[in-house]
């Protein structure tokens, strides 16, 4: 009875055992289904990613690696016809900075299909969201190739066109519609392959034509080994703005249209120069073309959105028979704007001469109206040297040059020296602690406020006693000016000076930093306190930024801002300075240069209507050491007020001067601009 009841429990299980294998054979077998499925996406995936990998490298051989033999030859091409076919394509439209996004493989039905989408840089600018489809094979580890999968709607033997309508960079034009940046005749330099001859012939031409136009031998063959060259095609190595005088056989020379820098080291700084845009250019800004040249530096990087303009053209999808079938892209053209500046092209270019080679810099304004005249930096370089395709011998020599000619010196901040003591001189008036017909009796060359100062001592040039403002500007006394700036206080002067552009950026398309009167707020020191009064301390201001400045004095307590386009409104700030006050310190300042002993009297033997004050700004590391003197001139029309000058020379030899170096420029400005 119990084994029977046993036996019966036993029968009553079974079908629930069998059922429970049922369903593990079943799991298993979809579980097996489920990896095999995964493992063929997983391969999928990896395949494509292989295959676009190629394409964003320029690897054409790595993009058919992958690809399935049999649906090439149902295409109608071979591997080798393929990569041919992407590189010719690719490589013709100047694609760049690839990206893929949404990848997708999916089973459908008995195969596996794939999806994603590409964004790329053409030499149109961004060619966005392209979506392309395909199959792979059974295990995922091949792409059942068509026609579409170089751009989507392709098929057969079809064909890309590729027509650029180039758009025109605006040009840099000076006050007088000259042109400082524009678009000119270059030359390019280059070689047809089968005029070089063979082997040793080959290799001597090359050699030859490297030498002469500053490339290497490298590099001619790598250009050489470019995919589209053919042996009668032109093949460009270098732009220049000149036609070489030394043409080797073999070498081509082909007539364009390039950037061109008639001043060129004249205004190099100011204007810069351009260059082909780079990949790196495009990861920051996708919306550049691959071919077109961007700003490199000073105003043609300033405002190259405004002067690039945009390049034109079709990307489309034809039959073999060359019949449009689908457009992929069309751009309208749109022309760069050209730019009209303020500078006048021969001031900036007698300028530059006068300054002979030597590190300085010779900044005019208008005062009435801000108009910056010039804006030089002397070392210099040639900008067309720099577009073109400089050699790395003239480059290693400008970058090793210890002048620094890439250096801007309008825009970099120096101590002032003894020009500033005008502003000094105008604080102490308006605020009544500086009398002008007060006379303060110093002797020496040397002097200190007592024994806190310990062994340092403010010193000047010449032994005269008793000084007035007047004296103290014609002899430029360092002691005259530390006293009265002692004797008015730091908060006084601090209050004068935070009137002018201390702190301020300006509104300029120049690259500087803002004029500064110490490294900190306070002073926290009677010695610096002093030195600032005259000019040195911790002092920092550019030469486009002392001019601007000193502006209150040909405009009478009106400080006008500089500006560079013509295009710009004039901004002032008034009653920086009291009129009286400005109108005194001009007086002595014409002194200056009338009176025998005034420290810019040579500028009197131009028989012009001039106001000038010299400064002197010494670094050194001990007080009783020579160090660098760096001179500096400020000078401005008295009749008209229609021109001022900062002229400024870095280090100066001995015997020559800021001063001396202005007058052919001085000359200038006034038969023009009275």
């Amino acid at each position: 009875m119990e084994r029977s009841s046993r036996n019966k429990k036993v029968a009553n299980k079974l079908p629930l055992i069998i059922g429970g294998v049922v369903l593990l054979l079943i799991a298993g077998f979809f579980g097996v289904r489920y990896y095999q499925a995964s493992q063929v996406k997983q391969h999928g995936e990896e395949t494509v990613k292989a295959f676009v990998k190629g394409l964003q490298k320029g690897d054409y051989s790595a993009v058919t690696k992958n690809l399935n033999a049999d649906s090439l030859k149902n295409s109608g091409y071979s591997k080798a016809e393929v990569q041919e076919k992407y590189q010719s394509i690719f490589i013709g439209i100047s694609a760049s900075n690839i990206k893929m996004k949404d990848l997708k493989v999916d089973k459908a039905d008995d195969h596996y299909q794939f999806s994603y989408q590409l964004s790329l840089n053409t030499g149109f600018g961004q060619l966005k969201n392209q979506k392309y489809s395909g199959t792979l094979s059974e295990d995922g580890k091949q792409i059942n190739w068509k026609p579409n999968l170089i751009f989507p709607g392709m098929s057969g033997k079809d064909k890309i066109n590729y027509r650029v309508d180039a758009a025109t960079r605006g040009e840099i034009l000076d006050r007088n519609d000259q042109g400082i940046a524009t678009n000119g005749t270059v030359y390019q330099l280059g070689v047809v392959p089968k005029e070089l001859g063979t082997e040793s012939e080959r290799s001597a031409k090359i050699e030859a034509i490297a030498k002469s136009i500053g490339i290497t031998v490298e590099e001619v063959e790598a250009a050489l080994k470019q995919g589209w060259v053919k042996e009668d095609l032109f093949v460009p190595l270098k732009t220049a703005a000149e036609q070489p005088t030394d043409k080797p056989d073999g070498l081509t020379v082909q007539q364009t249209t390039g950037r061109t820098y008639p001043l060129k080291e004249a205004a190099a700084q100011l204007i810069g120069y351009v260059g082909k845009v780079t990949a790196d250019d495009i990861k920051k800004n996708p919306e550049l073309a691959s071919d077109s040249l961007i700003g490199r530096s000073g105003l043609e990087r300033a405002l190259d959105k405004q002067l690039r303009g945009k390049d034109g053209g079709v990307l489309a999808v034809t039959d073999s028979n060359g019949t449009e079938k689908k457009v992929l892209q069309k751009i309208d053209k749109k022309n760069g704007e050209n730019v009209k500046l303020t500078i006048d092209a021969r001031a900036q270019q007698i300028a530059y001469n006068s300054l002979n080679n030597q590190p300085g810099s010779s900044v005019v304004m208008a005062p009435k109206t801000g108009e910056l005249l010039t804006a030089v930096s002397s070392p210099s370089f040639d900008p067309n040297k720099m577009t073109n395709g400089i050699s790395q011998a003239d480059y290693d020599a400008y970058n090793n040059d210890k002048n620094q000619p890439f250096m801007s010196r309008f825009a970099t901040g120096y101590a002032p020296g003894s020009t500033f003591k005008t502003v000094t001189a105008a604080i102490g008036l308006d605020s009544g602690t500086l009398d002008p017909n007060e006379e303060l009796a110093i002797n020496g060359l040397k002097w200190q406020k007592d024994s806190s100062w310990g062994s340092y001592q403010v010193t000047r040039v010449s032994d005269v006693s008793p000084v007035n403002l007047k004296t103290a500007l014609v002899y430029s006394d360092n002691i005259y000016m530390a006293q009265e700036t002692l004797k008015m206080g730091e908060k006084t002067f601090r209050d004068g000076l935070n009137k002018f552009i201390f702190g301020e950026e300006l509104d300029l398309p120049i690259a500087m930093e803002k004029a500064q009167i110490s490294n900190k707020d306070s002073f926290n020191s009677e010695i610096l306190l002093a030195d600032t009064g005259y000019g040195q301390g911790q002092l920092l201001m550019n030469p486009i930024q002392q001019i601007a400045t000193y502006s209150v004095l040909p405009n009478k307590g009106t400080l006008v801002y500089p500006k560079l386009l013509a295009s710009a409104e004039t901004k002032t700030k008034k009653d920086v300075i009291k009129p009286a006050s400005a109108e005194t310190i001009t007086t002595d300042m014409q002194a200056v240069i009338s009176d025998a002993n005034g420290t810019a009297h040579s500028l009197a033997e131009l028989n012009l209507p001039l106001a000038a004050k010299t400064g002197t700004a010494e670094i050194k590391e001990k007080q009783d050491e020579k160090g660098q003197e760096n001179s500096f001139l400020y000078a401005f029309d008295t009749q008209n007020q229609n021109y001022s000058v900062v002229e400024f020379l870095e280090n100066k030899p001995e015997g020559s001067s800021a001063t001396e170096l202005s007058k052919e420029l001085l000359t200038y400005l006034q038969q023009t601009y009275q």
